[in-house]
């Protein structure tokens, strides 16, 4: 399934899941991972969000959709997370 992720977490925390989500997904722009994942991958990015956050303070927002090809995005301004320089 295609997830979009959208952080806003207590600054001690911010670095902790950024490096966690770059391991299953693509960093886009400040706080907000997006990728394709499969269930067991969901499952895992999920559970390690909650892991790192502290839920009393701390707010993860996960959209999903089965397939990119139904998400419609723009971009207004520069494009932050550019994957063009990937080999």
């Amino acid at each position: 399934m295609y997830t979009i992720i959208v952080y806003d977490v207590g600054i001690e925390r911010v670095n902790k899941v950024k490096a966690f989500l770059r391991q299953y997904m693509t960093w886009m722009q400040n706080s907000v991972f997006e990728g394709e994942l499969t269930d067991a991958e969901f499952m895992k990015v999920k559970k390690g969000i909650e892991n790192i956050i502290d839920e009393d303070y701390d707010s993860v927002l996960i959209y999903t959709i089965r397939d990119k090809k139904w998400l419609n995005s723009q971009i207004l301004g520069i494009q932050k997370g550019s994957t063009d320089n990937i080999i």
